[in-house]
């Protein structure tokens, strides 16, 4: 068992307890009586991993042919036309599937950046939590949002953008509905105004001030590839990182998903203000963006977590995946001793914690942290030969799917299937919707 505690303890014949939600105990040899107990022999048992970035309305569009060779912003505004036909059906759906994937990769906690909000969709950040809630899975959702329309020098349509006072009233309605600030919350709430193109600087600054006086977490896209930092000198007359600064977003309150084209000083200044950064290796090559330099930030005090991305971009949704992508790419650029297994075990545990503001209660197995667990099987050919370092084989080895998610102390996922009667119904749903959204048939 890897409890990724303070420690990092491995215990040999481990075992944790988990009452009322919570770890209770952890410790080797035989466990104390339970009233249900499940057996993990010849086993890894780990924390839940933790996914720190997505956009699950996406896997609507999944693999969508016409964008399959498009750089960034071709590829949004190739999709975002297709995004509009988006609502509360569809919201729910792929929100359900896409937690559903999550949790078979061993994923027990899911961020959302929900930033398009179509004029008429109704209520989509309250469609994808009752999803979550249907499921089992830990949900931080972000009231996303979009300002800028190509009428204004953006790039999504006009009928998908909303005005600066509607966004503000939206995001503190949806805080008030939905944020649980107790330990151990299944559902918390932030703000994610979408990226530096799509809102104005205004929003920016006035989005930090309400995530400030409501007490919540702030996301957005950041220097995700060479035209994003383009954007920003051309419109902003400044890199990526002074813009943050300038508009009141360096702080430990904020993570940012992908943080790829930082140079040295900035990633200084990014771990000297505690912000979190969500890395997603498989989208940024997918979109031939580059790689985050996550050894460099990590030294520097960031929190780096993982994130699938939207499944428009990145695909497949596995947890499991993108921490293998992120051990052999931290290998490439820093040497084969940067990229372990255990590193990138920390960067889907622990580091997701830290973007999440949730350091000691998410991401760790030990007493008082959520009962939230991933047990993985090592049998089988694919493990064949696996003796010395259980740990480096269950990424090195693979692929892996969890054999059960554990969320809260329920079974979320039991030898390898979703727990939930729902599934075979709701891929029909998700099958006409995506057909729907992609104007085919």
């Amino acid at each position: 068992m890897a409890t990724l505690d303070d420690e990092r303890r491995e215990i040999a014949n481990g075992w944790v307890a988990v009452t009322n939600g919570m770890v209770s105990a952890v410790g080797a040899g035989t466990a104390p009586p339970a009233r249900e107990s499940i057996d993990a022999s010849g086993c890894l048992v780990t924390p839940g991993l933790i996914n720190a970035h997505h956009h699950l309305y996406q896997n609507l569009t999944r693999a969508y042919g016409p964008m399959t060779d498009s750089a960034l912003f071709g590829w949004l505004r190739t999709l975002y036309p297709l995004w509009g036909a988006l609502d509360e059906e569809s919201a729910h759906v792929s929100a359900w599937v896409g937690l559903a994937e999550l949790a078979l990769s061993g994923c027990t906690t899911s961020s959302d950046h929900l930033y398009l909000h179509p004029r008429g969709a109704g209520d989509l950040l309250s469609a994808e939590i009752a999803a979550a809630r249907d499921i089992g899975v830990r949900f931080h959702p972000t009231y996303g949002s979009m300002s800028l329309s190509e009428k204004d020098g953006g790039l999504p349509p006009d009928h998908v953008v909303q005005d600066h006072d509607e966004i503000l009233a939206a995001s503190e309605r949806a805080v008030a509905m939905h944020h649980d600030r107790a330990r151990g919350a299944m559902v918390r709430v932030a703000l994610a105004p979408c990226s530096p193109f799509s809102v104005t600087k205004q929003l920016m600054i006035d989005s930090a001030q309400l995530a400030e006086r409501l007490d919540v977490r702030l996301h957005t896209h950041f220097a995700e590839n060479d035209e994003d930092d383009a954007y920003s000198l051309a419109t902003f007359g400044c890199r990526p990182t002074q813009y943050l600064d300038d508009v009141g977003w360096l702080s430990d309150r904020v993570w940012l998903a992908h943080c790829v084209k930082p140079n040295d000083t900035e990633i200084t200044q990014l771990g000297r203000a505690g912000v979190g950064v969500a890395h997603c290796p498989s989208s940024n090559l997918i979109l031939s963006s580059g790689i985050a330099p996550t050894v460099k930030l990590r030294a520097a005090g960031v929190h780096v977590g993982l994130g699938v991305d939207g499944s428009s971009s990145a695909d497949a949704a596995s947890l499991w995946l993108e921490a293998r992508q992120a051990m052999l790419l931290a290998k490439l650029t820093s040497g084969a001793a940067a990229g372990t297994a255990r590193m990138a075990l920390e960067l889907a545990t622990r580091g997701g914690a830290g973007c999440l503001g949730r350091v000691g209660e998410l991401g760790e197995l030990s007493v008082g942290c959520v009962g939230d667990i991933a047990v993985w099987s090592l049998d089988g050919p694919r493990f064949a030969g696996v003796i010395d370092d259980p740990i480096e084989g269950w990424l090195r080895c693979g692929p892996a799917s969890a054999k059960h998610t554990i969320v809260h102390g329920r079974l979320v996922v039991r030898d390898h299937a979703l727990v939930s009667p729902k599934l075979g119904a709701m891929l029909t749903d998700h099958t006409r919707l995506a057909k729907r959204m992609q104007q085919v048939g």
